[in-house]
């Protein structure tokens, strides 16, 4: 189903059931300058009706031949009930043909023109109601859209933040390896001073031992 085709057909629906309403309250209306005025809301009403019509038909034949033969199914339905209200028109703007429109109107209660429309107008009145159908259902297919969105978004910051998290992990992780790094050579140093250490102490030793050993040595040998 076209969208733009179901906008026209819903224009044109709530036109037709309203140029129906006026032109019966316009026929009941005595010749004058109130009826002139409301004839000529019906005329342009009805160049309106014609207008959206024309849409329709263009709409319908670019579509593809599945959905076409449809749409034009139910333009032909528009365009007889389109012609049935300009002869309804016509009837009553006619000069010479008021009166007696105006006498038939009121003896028959206009029930034939009701009687005649009325399988026609209940589908016209369905037609609306599946166009306001169509309308919810693609409200609510945006509503969804927008939430999906809306989501999406918000996981997207979430793993933003993530990333950002990880990413200072890591450098307080490179920092520490850093640090590590320096006590490590810190300790190697430290060995090595200990070592050194060791072995000037072992040399002091070692001379203390042989001083010791050569004075009493000296001291033996001269008694």
């Amino acid at each position: 189903m076209s969208v733009v085709f179901e906008g026209y057909e819903r224009q044109y629906c709530e036109l037709s059931a309203n140029l129906s309403r006026k032109c019966s309250s316009t026929a009941l209306l005595p010749h004058g300058e109130q009826k002139q005025q409301k004839v000529s809301e019906i005329k342009a009403a009805l160049d309106d009706a014609d207008v959206l019509i024309r849409k329709m038909d263009l709409e319908a034949r670019s579509l593809q031949p599945s959905a076409k033969a449809m749409m034009l199914a139910k333009l032909r339905e528009y365009k007889s009930d389109l012609n049935k209200l300009k002869r309804e028109f016509k009837k009553i703007s006619s000069p010479n043909a008021d009166q007696a429109s105006r006498e038939e109107l009121l003896e028959s209660g206009m029930a034939d023109v009701h009687t005649a429309s009325t399988d026609q107008r209940e589908r016209m009145v369905m037609s609306v109601e599946r166009l306001n159908q169509s309308s919810d259902r693609i409200k609510e297919s945006r509503r969804t859209i927008l939430e999906t969105e809306e989501l999406g978004v918000s996981i997207l910051q979430d793993l933003h933040q993530q990333r950002e998290t990880l990413l200072h992990s890591h450098q307080k992780l490179h920092g520490v390896d850093d640090a590590i790094d320096k006590s490590k050579k810190v300790l190697t140093a430290m060995s090595r001073r200990m070592s050194k250490n060791k072995w000037m102490i072992g040399s002091v030793i070692g001379a203390l031992v042989i001083a010791v050993i050569f004075i009493l040595f000296y001291k033996f040998s001269h008694r």
